[in-house]
C-alpha cells in the first residue's frame, strides 16, 4: 500500500498511471479533491483504494494506520507567482514535515518533491550536493522548498530510506489544467493552434540571443520512471538528489521540436517577458545528474524531441490524459 499526495495534480496523477500499469492499484490518493474540479480529469479510469481530503489526512492516517510500504509526497503549493509565504510556510513546509514524522513513526520510505527553484539564479552551480544554505531561492515557492530541505537534512531521526527531488522543468500530459504555470510546451501547442505561430519571451539579458534562455526540461514519465526506482530499490545514500536530463535545452529548440512533432514549419516571434517575471526570470538551468547516477540508476533520459513527439502526438492533439 502506498501514499500519493497532489495525487490530483500533473506529477501525481501521472504517477497513479505509472504505478497502474505497472499492476500497483493498493493507492491512498491525497489532494484537495473539491475546491479544483478542472483536476478531475486526471483520476478518471485510474484504480485505487481511497481519496482522502488534504486537510483531513493527518487524523486518519493517525487513526487508520495504513501498512504503508511508502509515501509519494508530491502534493505542494506550486504557483511560483504567488507571494504570501505563509502560504507555502503551512502547504510546503508545515504539511511536509507532518508527513516525515508519519513516515519515522511508521518506518515508511519517503520520496517527496523539492524543486531546482531552490537554485535561485543558479550562480552556485546546479549540484545537487550544495547545502541549502549556500542557495538563493528567487521566490517564496523555491524559498519553502528549500527551507524543508534544509530542516530534513538537519534531523536527527529520518524515515528509514528519504529522497527530496529536485524536479526541473516538467513536461507531459495532465497538466491540461496548470493556465499560465502549464509548461511552455502545452503552451507552445496550444498557440500554435490557435494562431499558427508561437510567442516566445525576448532575452533581457546581455550574452543571451533571444529565444536561448535555456533549462533542463524533463519528461513527466522519466519523473514517475526515478519515483518508482528509488521507491523499489531504496539506495542506501539518502538526501537530495536532481531530477532533471542533464542536459539544458533552449525554448527556441523547445518550440522548435512542438512545430515539428505537429508537422509543421516553426514560425516564433519574440515579445518582452512580463514585468512581474523579469526580475526573478532563470536564464539557464542543467542539472547535474552525477549524484543520482551514483546510487544506481541506469535508465536513460527522454530526449526534448523524443518527449515532445510522445507529448504532442498521443496525448496534446488527441485531448488524451496519462
Amino acid at each position: 500500500m502506498f501514499l500519493v499526495t497532489g495525487a490530483n495534480g500533473f506529477i501525481g496523477s501521472a504517477l497513479v498511471s505509472y504505478l497502474n500499469a505497472r499492476g500497483i492499484t493498493d493507492l491512498i490518493l491525497v489532494d484537495d479533491f473539491v475546491h479544483y474540479p478542472d483536476k478531475t480529469p486526471n483520476l478518471e479510469e485510474k484504480d485505487f483504494l481511497v481519496r482522502v481530503e488534504r486537510d483531513t489526512l493527518f487524523p486518519i492516517w493517525d487513526q487508520e494506520q495504513w501498512p504503508l510500504r511508502g509515501v509519494y509526497h508530491l502534493g505542494a503549493r506550486t504557483d511560483t507567482t504567488e507571494a504570501d509565504s505563509a502560504i507555502f510556510d503551512k502547504l510546503n513546509l508545515e504539511y511536509s514535515q507532518e508527513i516525515w514524522k508519519r513516515c519515522i513513526r511508521q518506518q515508511i520510505p519517503l520520496v517527496y518533491a523539492s524543486s531546482a527553484a531552490t537554485y535561485g539564479n543558479g550562480e552556485q552551480g546546479f549540484s545537487d550536493t550544495l547545502s541549502p544554505a549556500e542557495l538563493t531561492p528567487l521566490n517564496a515557492y523555491g524559498r519553502s522548498k528549500n527551507d524543508f530541505d534544509a530542516w530534513a537534512l538537519a534531523e536527527r531521526t529520518t524515515p528509514p530510506h528519504w529522497y527530496g527531488l529536485k524536479f526541473f522543468n516538467v513536461y507531459g500530459p495532465n497538466e491540461y489544467h496548470k493556465g499560465r504555470m502549464a509548461s511552455v510546451v502545452w503552451h507552445t501547442y496550444r498557440q500554435v493552434r490557435a494562431t499558427g505561430g508561437m510567442k516566445l519571451f525576448r532575452s533581457h539579458r546581455a550574452g543571451v540571443a533571444d529565444g536561448e534562455q535555456s533549462r533542463d526540461f524533463i519528461y513527466v514519465l522519466d519523473v514517475c520512471r526515478v519515483c518508482h526506482w528509488l521507491m523499489n530499490t531504496l539506495p542506501a545514500e539518502s538526501g537530495l538528489f536532481n531530477l532533471g536530463t542533464g542536459t539544458a535545452r533552449s525554448f527556441r529548440d523547445l518550440a522548435t521540436a512542438t512545430f515539428r512533432a505537429m508537422d509543421l514549419s516553426p514560425t516564433i516571434e519574440y515579445i518582452d517577458t512580463p514585468a512581474d517575471l523579469r526580475e526573478n526570470y532563470q536564464y539557464f538551468t542543467q542539472a547535474d545528474m552525477d549524484k543520482l547516477r551514483e546510487v544506481g540508476y541506469r535508465e536513460p533520459f527522454y530526449s526534448l524531441e523524443e518527449g515532445i513527439t510522445d507529448y504532442v502526438r498521443n496525448f496534446l492533439a488527441p485531448g488524451s490524459y496519462y
